[in-house]
């Protein structure tokens, strides 16, 4: 009995002592079981508790949040959470600029610049037919992928939620669709990318620059049928890789025009640039 009486006590000492309230908005809601969707949930933690902690309890990913608000106070993730607060938990914002409210970062990434997970080789490579810089390996390994992230300023692209809830990574953007043009579109509304594209400017294979060259410089490493039909010609200055405008040069427009002008949220719903 007195072993019982012990193990009851430490049980109790170890509950938590403390609940907060939390609301998450718009896609951030996706992450939550459908009961508790759009309503505010009670969540017990103990004392002292980051509030990045309580969001990732509910399995939502700090690096999908932009702004944090407690009792209306705009609060960084490390910031610790009181008994009886009130925390509101915001998405990305894509019409209004909130950005002297914002916390949850300390400085934004000014160019994007991207690393992609093992699963979203397709998706690297339709980001390089865009011109951004992204860097793509097989399998490199969770702790190689955060390092390269950090060390370089890039933002993680991964298909796997808890890669992005570790502490080291600042910037990442939890891909959820399983189609590489739905991935497409996504990161171009979420990362705001359409005016930053320069498409075919990067080589989609090993992300390196493209620089124009004639057709005299390469005229020997060309196809009989490529030499007389095509004038103008790119090579990359890493792989030495060339491009022209051939027979799959419409497809990659229609595909660069939809990703720039089709917007996706989070739940697959369309949202085509002007339409109603």
């Amino acid at each position: 009995m007195a072993d019982t009486r012990k193990e009851q006590g430490r049980h109790q000492a170890q509950a938590p002592a403390a609940q907060a309230t939390l609301r998450l908005y718009e896609e951030l809601n996706d992450y939550l079981p459908r009961e508790l969707r759009k309503r505010d949930v009670a969540v017990r933690f103990s004392p002292p508790a980051p509030v990045r902690h309580l969001i990732e309890t509910l399995g939502v990913p700090h690096t999908e949040v932009e702004l944090i608000l407690i009792n209306g106070d705009s609060v960084g993730l490390e910031t610790s959470v009181d008994d009886g607060d009130r925390i509101a938990v915001y998405p990305v914002f894509e019409s209004l600029d909130v950005s002297p409210l914002l916390r949850v970062r300390e400085r934004p990434l000014r160019s994007p610049r991207f690393i992609a997970d093992a699963q979203l080789g397709r998706l690297a490579r339709y980001l390089r037919l865009l011109g951004f810089d992204t860097l793509y390996e097989n399998d490199p390994g969770d702790a190689a992928l955060v390092r390269f992230a950090s060390e370089q300023r890039r933002i993680i692209l991964t298909r796997d939620r808890r890669l992005l809830m570790r502490r080291a990574v600042t910037h990442g953007c939890h891909i959820r669709d399983d189609r590489p043009l739905r991935q497409l579109t996504y990161v171009v509304r979420r990362c705001d990318l359409a005016g930053l594209a320069r498409p075919f400017t990067r080589c989609m294979e090993c992300n390196g620059d493209l620089e124009s060259v004639s057709k005299e410089a390469v005229a020997d490493y060309l196809p009989e049928g490529t030499r007389t039909q095509y004038d103008a010609f790119w090579r990359c200055r890493d792989c030495q890789r060339l491009y022209w405008k051939g027979s799959h040069y419409a497809a990659l427009q229609h595909l660069i025009d939809t990703a720039l002008t089709e917007r996706r949220d989070c739940s697959g719903r369309d949202q085509r640039a002007g339409a109603e």
